[in-house]
C-alpha cells in the first residue's frame, strides 16, 4: 500500500515540471506527448462527462497521501505508525519474558543456588522460589548437593596396575561422591567430573604401589578401598573442590588372563589354610572351655572339702568306688541271718546259676567258713 501511495504521488510532481516526459499541462501537442493525468485543453473535461471510479480513487489517494485535503478532510495517521506500535508491543513482551525467566528462580529441596553479581560471588539461595535482579546483572547456578554421583573406572574395560611387589593386576572399581560446598564446586575447579576421575586414578595407583598383590586381590581389598578414599579426600580438599568422597568399591582385581589358573590354585590353597586354621582355633577354644569348667568344679569341691574334710573324703571315696564297681562283676557273700536288699531281677540272676549244681551241706559250709576267716 505504501508503494502504491508513492506511485500515485508521482503525477503531481511530474505535472509541475514542463520538461518532464509527459510534457506541460496544456501545451501544444507538438512539444511532446501529453500528460495523461492532466486536465485536457480548455481547462475541463468534455461536457456531460462524469468522474469515474478511478478518478475518485485517485482523488482520495491524493488527499490521504498529502496529509489532508480541504477543511472537511479527517486527519490521517502518519505513515508507519501501526508498525511502530507493533514493534513496541513486541519489545515489551520480550522484556517481560526476559525478566520472568532471569529474575525468578525455583530452587529444589536438594539444590542450592550460587549467585554471582556481574560474575563475582554474591551469596547462596536456599530451596524455594527466589527473586533476584535479571541477567546478566545477576546469574544463578543451581547445584545438586544431595545427588550421589557414581563414576566407573576405567570406562573402556580393565585397567592394568602395578602392585608393590612388582606384579600386575587387572583392576576395575567405582567411586561415589557428592557436592559438599556448592561455592567451591562452581568456582574452584573448571571440570569437576574430570577432576574427580583424575584424582581417583592417581590415588588408586599410589595406594596399590605400596600394596602386595595377594592383599589387593584377596582379603586386603577393604583396606585398599579405605586408603584410596582417604587419599582422594585429601587431594580434593587441597584443591578446595567442594567434593565429598562417599566411598570406593573394587569390583574386579584379578591377575592377567595368562596366570588366572595358577592364581586360582593359590587362592584355593589359601582358603583351605584359613579353614584349617579356623577349625584348629575352634577346637582349642572347646578344650580350653572344658578345662576351665573342670577347674571350676574342682574349686567348688575343694571349697566344700575345706569346710568338712572327713565328710568330703568319704563322699569322694564312695563316688569313686561307685564309678569303678559299676563296670565290674561283683560277688556277694551273705552273712548268716542277714537278707541283702537287691532288686528282684538282680537277685534272680545271682540265684539261678547255683540251682542246678546243689552241693551237700558240708561242701557248702566250707566256703562260708573260709569267708568268715
Amino acid at each position: 500500500m505504501t508503494i502504491l501511495r508513492r506511485w500515485l504521488r508521482r503525477p503531481n510532481i511530474l505535472a509541475a515540471d514542463n520538461n518532464g516526459p509527459w510534457g506541460g499541462d496544456g501545451g501544444d501537442d507538438s512539444a511532446g506527448p501529453r500528460n495523461p493525468w492532466s486536465v485536457p485543453p480548455g481547462g475541463r473535461r468534455a461536457t456531460g462527462s462524469k468522474p469515474t471510479a478511478l478518478d475518485e480513487f485517485l482523488k482520495k489517494a491524493r488527499v490521504g497521501g498529502g496529509g489532508g485535503g480541504g477543511g472537511g478532510g479527517r486527519p490521517q495517521l502518519p505513515l508507519g505508525a501501526s508498525a511502530r506500535t507493533l514493534w513496541l508491543i513486541g519489545v515489551t513482551l520480550l522484556i517481560a519474558v526476559w525478566l520472568l525467566l532471569t529474575s525468578f528462580h525455583q530452587i529444589g529441596p536438594q539444590q542450592r543456588g550460587v549467585v554471582t553479581y556481574f560474575g563475582k560471588y554474591s551469596g547462596m539461595l536456599e530451596p524455594g522460589i527466589r527473586v533476584t535482579l535479571p541477567a546478566p546483572i545477576v546469574n544463578v547456578t543451581k547445584v545438586d548437593v544431595e545427588q550421589v554421583r557414581t563414576d566407573e573406572f576405567p570406562q573402556d574395560g580393565g585397567e592394568t596396575v602395578l602392585t608393590g611387589d612388582q606384579n600386575i593386576i587387572d583392576l576395575a572399581y567405582t567411586v561415589r561422591w557428592r557436592v559438599s560446598d556448592p561455592r567451591n564446586f562452581v568456582f574452584e575447579i573448571k571440570d569437576p567430573q574430570e577432576t574427580v576421575r583424575a584424582t581417583a586414578e592417581s590415588a588408586m595407583r599410589a595406594v596399590l604401589a605400596t600394596t602386595r598383590m595377594n592383599d589387593a586381590i584377596g582379603a586386603g581389598r577393604g583396606t585398599v578401598e579405605a586408603r584410596v578414599t582417604q587419599v582422594m579426600q585429601q587431594i580434593l580438599d587441597s584443591y578446595q573442590a567442594g567434593v565429598r568422597v562417599q566411598g570406593v568399591s573394587i569390583k574386579q582385581a584379578s591377575p592377567p588372563a595368562a596366570l588366572v589358573d595358577d592364581f586360582n590354585a593359590v587362592t584355593a590353597a589359601q582358603q583351605e589354610a584359613v579353614g584349617a586354621l579356623n577349625n584348629a582355633r575352634s577346637y582349642s577354644q572347646q578344650v580350653i572351655a572344658r578345662a576351665q569348667g573342670e577347674a571350676s568344679a574342682f574349686d567348688q569341691v575343694y571349697a566344700q572339702y575345706r569346710l568338712a574334710p572327713e565328710v568330703t573324703r568319704r563322699r569322694m571315696y564312695y563316688e569313686t568306688m561307685e564309678a569303678v564297681l559299676a563296670k565290674t562283676d561283683k560277688t556277694i557273700v551273705e552273712t548268716p541271718g542277714v537278707t541283702p536288699y537287691l532288686p528282684l531281677d538282680r537277685a534272680r540272676r545271682l540265684v539261678e546259676p547255683t540251682q542246678p549244681a546243689a552241693s551237700p551241706p558240708a561242701a557248702a559250709a566250707a566256703p562260708a567258713q573260709e569267708g568268715q576267716r
